[in-house]
């Protein structure tokens, strides 16, 4: 219920967030499990979404 009283930007950062913490959680796990290809893409993904997060922040 009190989601209701949220902007849209705080809505859309927090799902932002929650985004790039997961990328960066899979970006660890394939680099634990030694998959390198998909470890280079991902960080990539995580630091887009981090743009987009600083840039809402601003």
């Amino acid at each position: 219920m009190l989601g209701l009283f949220k902007s849209p930007e705080e809505r859309q950062l927090k799902k932002l967030q929650k985004a790039y913490q997961s990328k960066v959680g899979e970006a660890m796990q394939a680099q634990r499990n030694g998959n390198i290809r998909l470890y280079s893409v991902l960080p990539e993904e995580a630091d887009k979404l981090y743009r987009q997060i600083t840039d809402i922040k601003r």
